[in-house]
């Protein structure tokens, strides 16, 4: 596993390189938004997990998330002491998909970032088709009447999730605990933001996924 850990905080740096590298896992340190940014530009290929600080020199890490996204779709988790909700919504708006609040605990993150490699690696894999939409959870690919949409990991997530369960509401608490985890201490508004820009991204399909007011969301084929 090889991580890009954009952080300017020197101390933190520190403790989780040498926390990751016991863990047989390679870290890579950037130290501030303006090398960060011309990283992204030049392709994140290599690297299985990025970890994002908000407060950066040079550029904010919420720019560097949009210059990666414009890119890249791998994992992105946020670490930062902004906590603020709008913060925390802004951050999941722009793609990431994970936003954890400083101070956390190494293994938990560690845990987060070696699950979300595993996904982004694919696994057994299969396509699975509903209405106009199909997925390859093994190519870790969308498409919509045979074109290809471009989906960020958590907007897949929660696809790939709705389609296995085609015809069922799934309420808010099961999408954050199958989604972002059971330790995931956010507000339930990021299923609703991610599932509007999922049905913006499929089109006339986005109408397969119909709200179940007050309690959840269910894919149908039509």
């Amino acid at each position: 596993m090889k991580i890009l850990l954009i952080e300017d905080d020197l101390q933190i740096c520190r403790v989780t390189t040498k926390y990751f590298t016991n863990k047989c896992a390679e870290i890579t340190e950037v130290h501030n938004g303006s090398d960060a940014l011309e990283l992204a530009e030049s392709g994140l290929e290599d690297y299985s997990v990025v970890l994002l600080d908000v407060m950066l020199p040079g550029a904010d890490g919420f720019t560097v998330c949009r210059a990666i996204r414009r890119r890249s779709d791998v994992p992105v988790i946020f670490i930062t002491a902004r906590g603020h909700e709008e913060d925390i919504l802004h951050g999941y708006d722009l793609g990431c998909d994970d936003y954890i609040v400083k101070p956390f605990l190494l293994s938990a993150l560690y845990a987060k970032c070696s699950a979300m490699a595993k996904r982004a690696a694919g696994g057994s894999g299969s396509v699975i088709s509903c209405g106009a939409i199909s997925l390859d959870t093994r190519k870790l690919t969308c498409s919509v009447n045979s074109g290809e949409v471009e989906l960020t990991p958590k907007e897949f997530a929660i696809l790939s999730y709705l389609m296995k369960h085609q015809g069922w509401i799934v309420d808010r608490d099961t999408l954050l605990n199958k989604i972002w985890g059971e330790d995931f201490f956010g507000i339930d508004r990021v299923v609703d933001n991610t599932i509007k820009r999922l049905r913006k991204k499929l089109g006339n399909a986005g109408a397969q996924i119909h709200t179940a007011i007050g309690r959840g969301y269910r894919l149908t084929d039509k």
